[in-house]
């Protein structure tokens, strides 16, 4: 009789440090403890949860007074030997236990008595994770990892503009039109440096171009190649009207450039252009020699 009243108190303790519990099963844990006269020793598991519970509270309000007054006259009515000769509050923790009258001879290191124990300790145990984790995700939330910066891509203008003011060797021409009757109203100009095999152009006034028709191509006239056979700078495409700056890509390397022109060729570039269609051409000015 008494292992089935201590395995329902332990139920109902476990579902009350885990769940809570409703009136009902209140009364009837309260009954139960009545019963088994071990209300007390019960009752530690529920403190041990609760303490741990607490553990993780920012911080703790005070007491009301009235309760405080309340639980100290509990537990000297409890702890106290006998009814009619109570313990003042100064002694309530140093009067005797009174005796506990048990029903039957079972030894308290019986198999429930530890299960009891076992079951209370993983219901803190839970509750004890509950609180770490829940205070982690508090942390977390207010001090959110900081997200590297990515630095902006420089524009080509940008990069246009750091050659010009840290190269020492830069070369400038201006683009004019040449023998295409359509494209009269070009201007703009190309820069290029020796030492950094770099260069960008710049462009107003050339057309927009189709790309699975044609495409612009660059041409470098220097002093290493034959006129006949000028470095190849890369093709490119104009998709929108206004300023338009290109950068320069030359297969072989290019030295000390006098012209720059740029033809109209089927997609993909040519190897040698017969330069029937030339939209611009730019000379290197004398003066933009260093």
């Amino acid at each position: 009789m008494k292992k089935s009243i201590e395995e329902s108190i332990l139920d109902l303790l476990c579902k009350q440090a885990v769940y809570g519990l409703t009136e009902d099963e209140i009364g009837e844990l309260r009954q139960l403890e009545e019963m088994s006269n071990s209300s007390w020793e019960s009752r530690s598991l529920e403190l041990t949860a609760a303490a741990i519970s607490l553990a993780g509270l920012e911080s703790i309000e005070p007491m009301p007074k009235h309760l405080e007054a309340k639980i100290m006259a509990s537990a000297a009515e409890t702890f106290s030997p006998a009814q009619s000769d109570a313990p003042t509050e100064a002694s309530v923790f140093t009067a005797p236990r009174r005796p506990v009258v048990r029903e039957d001879d079972e030894p308290r290191g019986s198999f429930w008595n530890w299960f009891g124990w076992a079951v209370a300790a993983a219901a803190c145990i839970a509750l004890a994770v509950n609180v770490w984790t829940t205070r982690m995700d508090t942390q977390l939330a207010r001090d959110p990892k900081p997200q590297p910066t990515v630095e902006a891509k420089p524009s080509l203008a940008e990069l246009r503009a750091q050659l010009v003011a840290t190269a020492s060797d830069v070369v400038r021409g201006e683009w004019g039109p040449a023998n295409v009757d359509e494209i009269k109203e070009i201007s703009g100009d190309v820069v290029w440096s020796d030492t950094r095999q770099e260069g960008y152009m710049t462009f107003r006034g050339l057309p927009a171009n189709d790309p699975e028709r044609e495409v612009y191509q660059l041409w470098i006239f220097d002093e290493s190649q034959d006129e006949k056979t000028p470095i190849d700078g890369g093709v490119f495409d104009v998709t929108t009207d206004g300023e338009v700056v290109v950068p320069i890509d030359a297969k072989l390397k290019a030295r000390n450039p006098a012209a720059f022109a740029v033809t109209i060729e089927k997609p993909g570039g040519v190897v040698v252009s017969s330069r029937e269609k030339i939209a611009a051409l730019a000379k290197v000015s004398a003066d933009s020699r260093s």
